[in-house]
């Protein structure tokens, strides 16, 4: 085999680690923020690709048939978004805990500016998922989602897809999200009901106060002072989940 050869077949093989790469970089919590541009996301991809490529079982790759290799790449391109969205799925468990959390204690309104990654987030939703970002860096589990993309191949046998896992995997992911956002929400769900409780009780025995001007920033601030209590233990319960999913790959 001559040189320009070689070079053929290693940069297939490279394309194809890159694919899968780029796909879970296109979703992943922490390395895959919108805030981050896209340039050093594509940058970060291909220095990645080029690293782990010694350590994907892949090898040299030599396609003659064109359609073969796009049907592959493909393949990798798929399972990449599908670990990405996974991650995703599990991370918006946290955005709705938070956007609840904003309902309850009256912190999400029309007025508010929505600077979350989806349509209706409030304030509490967004600096959750940016807490949550930080916990994934402070605590290094970046350094796990790397071996998780190594890891991956022996999951995903590379070129191999299995529509009927996935789907199930996706529906799990979807029941793990919500059972985590509705369980680290229910300390505001009791508190917003004990608060409207004692409300309703005071406008029947006292008509002539304003509630509604009264409760207002009593929900606010019953609200922030849980948030500050609960935090830690919201946070500490999404990077246990996390860490957990990115040793198995699967829930």
């Amino acid at each position: 085999m001559n040189v320009s050869a070689l070079i053929t077949v290693e940069f297939l093989g490279v394309a194809l680690v890159f694919a899968r790469i780029g796909g879970i970089l296109m979703f992943m919590p922490g390395l895959g923020e919108a805030l981050f541009p896209v340039r050093h996301r594509l940058a970060m991809a291909l220095v990645l690709s080029l690293s782990l490529y010694p350590l994907a079982p892949l090898g040299p790759v030599d396609f003659d048939n064109t359609a073969a290799f796009l049907g592959i790449l493909a393949i990798e391109l798929t399972l990449g978004v599908w670990i990405g969205v996974s991650a995703r799925i599990l991370l918006s468990g946290l955005q709705f805990a938070g956007y609840q959390i904003g309902t309850i204690s009256g912190l999400a309104n029309a007025f508010s500016p929505s600077l979350g990654s989806f349509e209706g987030a409030d304030l509490i939703s967004t600096a959750l998922m940016m807490a949550a970002v930080a916990v994934i860096f402070a605590t290094d589990l970046h350094h796990l989602i790397i071996g998780a993309m190594v890891m991956s191949y022996d999951v995903f046998p590379p070129g191999r897809i299995l529509t009927g896992d996935l789907a199930q995997q996706i529906v799990k992911a979807v029941s793990a999200s919500f059972y985590m956002g509705l369980s680290i929400a229910a300390p505001f769900f009791v508190m917003g009901l004990l608060l409207n409780l004692a409300m309703g009780l005071t406008a029947r025995m006292m008509p002539t106060l304003p509630v509604f001007f009264v409760a207002g920033p009593v929900l606010i601030f019953s609200g922030l002072l849980v948030l500050v209590m609960a935090a830690p233990m919201m946070l500490r319960e999404f990077a246990e989940r996390f860490s957990e999913w990115l040793g198995l790959l699967v829930f």
